[in-house]
């Protein structure tokens, strides 16, 4: 499982731009990690494609697997002709910052397309048997989910943006303030936790600004050990009662209004992350 591990960390880029959630990309992971330790691997000659794909095939059966994503119609015409290379340059960047709000408009065939091809260079030809669809129909996929991509509303780059709007989340959640909270979420904002941070212990996926803002409300109790700081190089909440960090909440921020959150506190995840004071 050498090999395995020496393409872990492209794996789970991978796992990660697929499903948009830090618990389910290991989750991913892990489970490519069982099926590559149970398949002969003697005759593979790249293992770096032959695991992207194993990986790929996971998300994609994740991703079909959610009861509750929203649907959307593919009725309308999309173009098919592809950006320029600076322009595609620009467009993974951007993706990788907004995924919850933009990649989850996308089926699971569009997404794995896209990602795949956009930002990690995977040719049509070894996409089309994942989404089995011929390689013009795998081409057409990724064209749709870019149109919609660029479309989308480009996530802010600006720290001093991003940090006011965490502060601000930060005092609505302590005052319990709802309409504050309201003013603060994207209508369409989206909220992934895993089952260490859940009480149910179960991992929980919100999507609404209503049912985000009551879920904030009950984390005030919470709010008064959390500080803002930095995970990852981006504004985030700490909590660390007695000073022990027990819990991250990250976020995605676009035009000044919260587009994503994520509430992390597995503590191997949260031992993986790079976590500076505010």
């Amino acid at each position: 499982m050498d090999e395995f591990e020496a393409h872990r960390g492209h794996l789970q880029a991978v796992a990660y731009r697929m499903l948009g959630s830090r618990s389910e990309a290991d989750d991913a992971v892990q489970e490519a990690w069982v099926r590559t330790a149970r398949a002969d691997t003697s005759e593979v000659q790249n293992a770096g494609a032959w695991l992207t794909t194993v990986v790929a095939r996971v998300c994609l059966d994740m991703l079909r697997s959610r009861t509750a994503r929203r649907e959307v119609s593919h009725a309308a015409p999309c173009p098919v002709d592809g950006p320029d290379p600076e322009q595609e340059a620009v467009l993974a960047d951007s993706v990788g910052l907004a995924l919850l709000v933009v990649l989850d408009t996308l089926t699971p065939a569009e997404r794995l397309a896209f990602v795949l091809h956009d930002i990690f260079a995977v040719p049509y030809r070894e996409i089309a048997p994942i989404v089995g669809r011929s390689t013009d129909a795998t081409k057409m996929l990724a064209s749709r989910a870019r149109h919609r991509v660029r479309a989308a509303e480009i996530p802010d780059s600006d720290p001093a943006r991003q940090r006011k709007a965490v502060d601000a989340f930060l005092v609505a959640s302590r005052d319990g303030d709802f309409a504050a909270l309201l003013n603060l979420l994207h209508p369409e904002v989206s909220v992934s936790a895993d089952g260490f941070a859940a009480p149910s212990g179960s991992p929980i996926r919100l999507r609404g600004a209503g049912a985000v803002a009551r879920q904030a409300l009950l984390f005030s109790h919470r709010a008064e050990h959390a500080q803002v700081g930095l995970v990852d190089g981006a504004p985030a909440l700490l909590v660390k009662p007695h000073g022990r960090l027990v819990t991250v909440m990250t976020f995605e921020i676009s035009h000044d209004k919260i587009t994503a959150i994520e509430v992390i506190a597995e503590p191997q995840r949260l031992g993986r992350l790079a976590v500076e004071a505010g």
